[in-house]
């Protein structure tokens, strides 16, 4: 029994598995760390029942307010309630101020990288990044060269993946730079979490969060063409289809803006207008949750009925803003992740904060042979894919696997790269009626306008099968609310 630990906390963890990860909840020895003693002691106060009772009553919530999430690949139907954990993950003040700290440089860093490599290319000219490897990415956008972007802000909302690895420090696993998603599960995990635990919540002095679509809204504002004080803003969705869609009717419901698909649309004399019951109204910030392939098939991809015709030259005639900007998946790109450390010291002359998990590139002959030889102990990841696709985790693959991967990287080396199998944190979930490790990561969500904004929080996703390292909500990933505490 872990020092000082009543009974019946021992009792509620039962022959919950301690290991060589990180538990949140856990110190080593099996004692709850002194900032999840509060929690721990009132759920081991709840009768069995009580649990359930809560657990039955957070799903009925999400449920009735029509919070689902698409799984495809799945043969029993791909719509579903959103998975969500009861026990809250908890974030110290100390750990936050490196969080927000890190991710403030990364962003500023980034941001200056996408101005210079679609203006001067002077980082390119230094060979601190190579040429080849920005302009053979598939999200490189040669029609942004010279181009000026409103404020000089490319990246307005990002979603960067955290992980704590088993020293307790977290680490950068990846930036989501184009149409970061699962700010909307952060703001509705937390109104289920303070109605179903709301002594437990305010005991805690947890951090705000729902300030966020506001916080969003004013940066859309800050960002809005000259001479356009009163902006009109609307958010473009693909449609009802969409994995997210839930996620943009909830965000433009918050802010307060119009939701519209590119059918909506229409663009006359470089200005862009909507379509409504009293005629056309002028569109000036458009919150773009389209890819650039799909946004205008007049300068991408010709087939897309997603985009509108002519908005990229409204953009580029600077009659409206776009956010994200065209062109900032290059900064996403997991090859060009690598050299991120390089990036921040050379624009800002400092060492990361949060520091990369190392990572192999294809293209480097020594890097390739080491990860061929090593399939079976590394994560391979296609450089563009997201939401776990694309991706190869060696431990828990097949050997028939391992010999597919191997000829796709010798055919394409650019279009993967490897990083080691990461034994990240885990915290408790409940799995039934009792308590079980399930590992999770962190996503926080950055915004950038006149200044750089992080609510204090972010998407604590979880791997809800057994042993998966999968946190990704489109391959059947959970979430939990993430308490960022006012004090130690």
């Amino acid at each position: 029994m872990g020092a000082g630990q009543s009974a019946e906390v021992e009792t509620l963890f039962g022959d919950y598995p301690l290991d060589r990860a990180f538990d949140e909840m856990r110190e080593p020895t099996g004692a709850v760390r002194p900032h999840y003693k509060a929690l721990a002691e009132t759920l081991a106060r709840l009768p069995q029942d009580e649990l359930e009772r809560c657990k039955q009553s957070a799903e009925l919530s999400f449920l009735t307010q029509g919070i689902t999430f698409t799984v495809y690949g799945r043969d029993e139907g791909t719509e579903r309630i959103f998975p969500y954990d009861l026990l809250p993950r908890l974030v110290t003040a100390q750990e936050w101020d490196r969080i927000e700290r890190g991710l403030t440089q990364r962003i500023s860093a980034l941001n200056h990288f996408l101005r210079d490599v679609y203006s001067d290319a002077k980082i390119l000219n230094d060979r601190v990044v190579p040429r080849e490897l920005v302009y053979s990415c598939k999200h490189y956008r040669r029609q942004m060269r010279g181009l000026q972007v409103p404020r000089n802000v490319y990246i307005a909302v990002v979603g960067s993946d955290l992980l704590r690895l088993d020293s307790g420090k977290f680490v950068v696993l990846e930036d989501n730079l184009r149409v970061p998603s699962g700010v909307s599960y952060m703001l509705t995990n937390r109104r289920v979490m303070k109605r179903t635990f709301p002594q437990l919540f305010h005991s805690y002095g947890v951090r705000p969060i729902e300030h966020y679509p506001q916080l969003l809204l004013s940066t859309l504002r800050s960002l809005a063409p000259e001479g356009r004080p009163e902006p009109n803003i609307a958010l473009l969705t693909p449609g009802v289809y969409n994995s997210a869609y839930f996620e943009h009717t909830y965000l433009a419901r918050q802010m307060g803006i119009d939701l519209v698909e590119g059918r909506d649309l229409v663009t006359h004399d470089n200005i862009v207008y909507m379509r409504t019951t009293d005629g056309l109204k002028r569109v000036d910030v458009i919150y773009r949750r389209v890819d650039d392939d799909f946004s205008d098939p007049l300068v991408f991809r010709p087939d897309s009925a997603l985009g509108c015709a002519g908005l990229f030259n409204a953009y580029r005639a600077g009659n409206v803003t776009v956010t994200n900007a065209f062109g900032t998946g290059l900064a996403d790109d997991k090859a060009l992740y690598a050299y991120v450390p390089r990036i921040i010291r050379y624009y800002l002359d400092e060492d990361p904060i949060l520091p990369n998990v190392e990572t192999f590139l294809m293209t480097e002959e020594k890097d390739r042979k080491h990860v061929l030889a090593n399939l079976d102990k590394l994560v391979v990841k296609a450089v563009g894919e997201s939401g776990g696709y694309g991706m190869l985790i060696g431990p828990h693959s097949t050997a028939q696997q391992r010999e597919e991967f191997a000829r796709q990287i010798e055919a394409n080396p650019r279009n993967y790269i490897a990083q080691p199998t990461l034994d990240f944190s885990r915290a408790p979930c409940l799995i039934g009626n009792h308590l079980e490790p399930r590992h999770v990561d962190l996503r926080p969500y950055i915004l950038f306008g006149d200044k750089v904004n992080i609510v204090p929080g972010g998407l604590t996703r979880v791997a809800l099968e057994k042993g998966s390292l999968v946190v990704n909500s489109s391959q059947g990933g959970g979430s939990k609310d993430t308490w960022v505490l006012e004090s130690q």
